[in-house]
């Protein structure tokens, strides 16, 4: 499987399966629900989406060096229903403190974008969601999952096929992740949401990530059943609240 990985991500999953967390032991989450903050968007017309303070990646060109909390207090005021923050220092540039940080200074959901391949790296920082990749954790997915349920975690499960998608479902998901971006050849395609979308269950609350830009992009992921985006370069590239305001207003928008 690794094979079919292009060599930064197999350099991001080597980094992970490596990386020493130091936790100071297990943690215990009380968590803000992510079901709720997209119902509170959804009732004041906004699209729900989870912002990303995503300092770089292999992905994209130089680096963003504002305050975090600066960034996500502005995409918190440009309509975020919740936030996704970078802990992984190698590759994204992010950390466990800056999480810390973000979560301390904002009321919203956060979630923990990292690259969890093992039961201790979950206890590396509280938050109020984790990622789960299921490329990534493979047959290891049902155990993490249920670990970071234990230690209070709401879990977005991460796909990238159909067939990962049955997985997602087999384990009990409740949020899943459908990531536009292969992993072969880090190309974007919005149309591996539409192909994988229509496959879940009706109680799954579906997200869209990588590849959203515009606001066109996001009623067409929307139409196909998106629940929520992710959304990272877009809103990192230039005024965050103005990017921001742009897509969760998207939909009012673009009926107007």
């Amino acid at each position: 499987m690794n094979d079919t990985l292009a060599p930064q991500v197999r350099s991001i999953l080597r980094a992970a399966r490596e990386r020493d967390v130091g936790a100071d032991g297990r943690v215990s989450v009380s968590p803000r629900s992510l079901s709720a903050a997209f119902a509170d968007a959804e009732d004041d017309g906004r699209v729900p989406v989870i912002a990303e303070v995503k300092p770089t990646s292999p992905t994209t060109e130089g680096e963003r060096r504002d305050d975090p909390v600066e960034l996500a207090e502005g995409m918190v005021a440009g309509g975020a229903a919740a936030l996704s923050v970078l802990t992984e220092p190698e590759h994204f540039g992010g950390s466990t403190e800056n999480l810390e940080r973000v979560r301390d200074a904002v009321d919203v959901p956060v979630l923990r974008k990292d690259f969890v391949v093992r039961e201790e790296q979950l206890d590396a920082v509280a938050a109020d969601v984790v990622l789960l990749i299921a490329r990534f954790v493979g047959d290891d997915l049902a155990d993490l999952k249920r670990a970071a349920e234990e230690r209070g975690f709401q879990v977005l499960v991460e796909v990238h096929d159909r067939d990962e998608l049955e997985r997602a479902l087999d384990v009990g998901a409740e949020y899943v992740g459908v990531n536009n971006r292969d992993l072969a050849k880090l190309e974007v395609d919005l149309e591996t949401f539409e192909r994988v979308a229509p496959h879940a269950s009706g109680d799954v609350t579906l997200i869209a990530e990588s590849g959203v830009s515009t606001p066109a992009d996001v009623r067409r992921m929307r139409e196909a059943g998106a629940d929520g985006l992710l959304v990272g370069s877009a809103i990192m590239d230039g005024d965050v609240t103005e990017n921001t305001e742009a897509l969760t207003r998207a939909e009012s928008e673009g009926s107007a």
